[in-house]
């Protein structure tokens, strides 16, 4: 009997490590990542597609401000042109009075005649 009870126990030891190496594999094969490869792609994608979308943002972004620029300096140069013109408007007006035309006509020899004179109106 002795035989037989040390024989059960090496089978019940044999059992034992049996089933401490499944529960091993079975450790071993739980270890899998936390996502599965189309899990990985879709993230993969949607990382991509952010990345596409900052980019094309900013360089809208970029543009919009380039143009505005633009339209500034437009804006400007328009307030230049119009502050001329107004000087300019002021010099035709002061050298278009009466007494200066006819001043400046007698310089040069003309005299007034009423008869040839016509009265036009705007």
């Amino acid at each position: 009997m002795g035989n037989l009870a040390s024989q059960l126990r090496r089978e019940q030891q044999v059992e034992h490590n049996q089933k401490q190496k499944i529960q091993v594999k079975k450790r071993l094969t739980e270890k899998r990542g936390m996502f599965t490869p189309g899990e990985k792609l879709l993230g993969l994608i949607f990382g991509a597609f952010v990345c596409f979308g900052s980019v094309h943002i900013i360089s809208n972004q970029a543009s919009i401000y380039v143009l505005n620029k633009d339209i500034q300096d437009t804006k400007k140069v328009i307030q230049e042109q119009q502050r001329i013109n107004s000087d300019l408007n002021i010099q035709v007006s002061e050298l278009s009075q009466y007494d200066r035309i006819r001043a400046k006509a007698r310089e040069l020899g003309l005299e007034l005649n009423d008869q040839n004179v016509k009265v036009v109106q705007e």
